[in-house]
């Protein structure tokens, strides 16, 4: 997949393809909680699997059972459609 950074349009229907995703301009973010930490490891396994598919790595933060996820595609300055995409399946990971 070539990334490419999203446009205007593109950013605005981000609200509606990836819920509970905050959007600005130059990343998105997401908090997941969990019962325990074993559960928010177990997440961030998953997680990490995805990201290596797509050799594109968030930058995380994991305290017990919190975890925040942040995408942006340094290299083009941006939000693009690979963090689109993996925000995506980051949500399937997380409503399984």
């Amino acid at each position: 997949m070539e990334p490419y950074i999203l446009q205007d349009e593109e950013l605005n229907e981000l609200v509606v393809k990836i819920p509970g995703w905050e959007i600005n301009s130059k990343q998105i973010q997401r908090e997941f909680n969990f019962a325990n930490f074993i559960e928010a490891f177990a997440f961030m396994t998953k997680v990490a699997l995805i990201c290596e598919k797509y050799n594109h790595h968030p930058y995380w933060e994991n305290v017990y059972a919190k975890v925040i996820i942040k995408l942006s595609t340094h290299d083009l300055g941006g939000i693009t459609n690979l963090d689109q995409t993996l925000a995506l399946e980051i949500n399937k990971i997380f409503d399984q």
